[in-house]
């Protein structure tokens, strides 16, 4: 996972971030048509950018860090295509949450 991100780094306070694959089957094991499978809203943080400059000059770390657990919103995000791999790049004030383990 991390070579991929060698030739690419997101810029200032961007996050790029990898979503889960969608349930397929039921807790019972009925397989989901398609069509009624859900957005993934919960993804893994795979890269981040340097920060945000305030109009100061100082910098505002990115939020969260790679490995993080994240919940993402419903819309947004840019799709980045990497290695045949798909991946979603948001702002860090887009994510709606971190999951703590």
């Amino acid at each position: 996972m991390a070579r991929a991100f060698k030739k690419f780094l997101p810029m200032f306070d961007r996050v790029l971030v990898e979503r889960f694959a969608p349930e397929m089957k039921t807790k019972s094991g009925l397989m989901i048509p398609e069509k009624a499978q859900g957005k993934v809203l919960e993804a893994t943080v795979v890269a981040i950018g340097s920060g945000r400059r305030k109009d100061d000059g100082s910098m505002v770390p990115v939020s969260v860090g790679v490995g993080d657990k994240v919940l993402l919103p419903e819309y947004g995000g840019t799709k980045v295509n990497i290695e045949e791999q798909e991946y979603f790049l948001f702002r860090d004030t887009d994510i709606l949450g971190k999951f703590e383990s």
